[in-house]
């Protein structure tokens, strides 16, 4: 298990495909899909695949991706946040989603403030930037919250017939 980091209630570790299960019920959630897309993964299988393809292949190019975010009072997975890079923004995306059970608690601001820390002081990151579907209101909060401002709207492959809210923090 490799941590990238650990605040008074979480730690955030490199996410494995042994997490299949979790990933599975997390890109099935009802707010996943409205928010963020239907991915494909209907099996442990498919998020074994989505896991190797997405965040562990992210890992390897890139030195970051998303990662698994676990209670230490549970010791389960309650969620994913981290560093993306797209090919479709110039920039390092910040990501998160939660699990139901997870949500108002506190745990995406916890883990976000984290990740961007770590952004910040590890990587050397000057700008991160987040995206983030107009009607998402509760992910438009936690941006600001931590920071970031309100850039542009637009549209990113492959559904460029969706509007996108484009969000910055730093430099």
């Amino acid at each position: 298990m490799t941590i990238i980091v650990e605040t008074p209630r979480l730690i955030l570790r490199r996410l494995e495909e042994r997490d299949a299960a979790f990933v599975l019920t997390l890109v099935n959630d009802a707010d996943w899909l409205k928010f963020i897309g239907d991915k494909g993964v209907r099996t442990l299988d498919d998020a074994r695949a989505y896991l190797r393809n997405g965040p562990i292949a992210m890992y390897a190019r890139h030195g970051h991706g998303l990662y698994c975010v676990d209670s230490k009072a549970g010791g389960e997975a309650i969620g994913m946040c981290g560093l993306i890079k797209r090919d479709t923004l110039a920039d390092i995306d910040l990501g998160f989603a939660f699990l139901p059970q997870a949500r108002g608690g506190g745990y995406a601001y916890e883990a976000a403030s984290a990740t961007m820390t770590y952004a910040r002081e590890t990587l050397d990151l000057r700008r991160v930037v987040a995206i983030v579907s107009p009607g998402n209101a509760r992910s438009i909060g936690l941006l600001e919250k931590l920071g970031f401002r309100f850039e542009k709207s637009l549209r990113l492959p492959p559904k460029e017939d969706l509007e996108t809210l484009l969000y910055a923090a730093g430099d």
